[in-house]
């Protein structure tokens, strides 16, 4: 089954999906950011057909996102590395895996923890202002077009007209 391309809609969000959306995706790039970079490797970590590993693993390449490093000529054999364009993807990578511990983990927890090398304590990934460093959350944050919302300058679909209010993206809390 073909997946409609989300590339041409005006959103970060789905221009990010329509590169890293896919089924498998988010768990190759967890094994690639956790050292498991080897295309042997990484299709023995996740029991996924070659076919779609091989899929992935082009579109991810074609994308800027890992690169290609020959670790053996006879055979040909290659690792796949994050570019920094890839690394920029670690923190959608664990705030994915919070939700995960938070919501859907079984009763005995996390199954894997995120350690912060330089103290040695596990943690999670928190969203900051990186003006005042506050946590940003959904109570005290809200969206307005950016510079690339609209050729014609009218607000994005959702977007409030201007001189309207932005609405928040959820009620604040009590």
């Amino acid at each position: 089954m073909r997946l409609t391309s989300l590339s041409e809609m005006n959103c970060s969000i789905a221009k990010t999906l329509d590169v890293i959306g896919e089924w498998w995706t988010p768990l190759i790039l967890r094994d690639v950011f956790r050292g498991i970079r080897r295309f042997d490797d990484i299709q023995a970590s996740l029991g996924m057909a070659r076919s779609v590993l091989t899929a992935r693993l082009r579109k991810l390449t074609e994308q800027g996102i890992l690169e290609r490093h020959e670790y053996s000529s006879h055979p040909p054999r290659y690792e796949y590395r994050p570019t920094e364009k890839g690394l920029a993807l670690f923190p959608v990578i664990a705030a994915l895996m919070k939700w995960g511990d938070t919501w859907a983990a079984g009763p005995s927890g996390a199954p894997v923890v995120l350690v912060h090398e330089p103290c040695g304590n596990a943690g999670h990934p928190i969203l900051t202002c990186p003006h005042c460093g506050d946590e940003m959350t959904t109570s005290n944050t809200h969206s307005e077009p950016g510079p690339g919302a609209s050729a014609r300058g009218a607000p994005a679909r959702g977007a409030p007209a201007r001189g309207a209010s932005a609405p928040r993206l959820a009620p604040p809390a009590p």
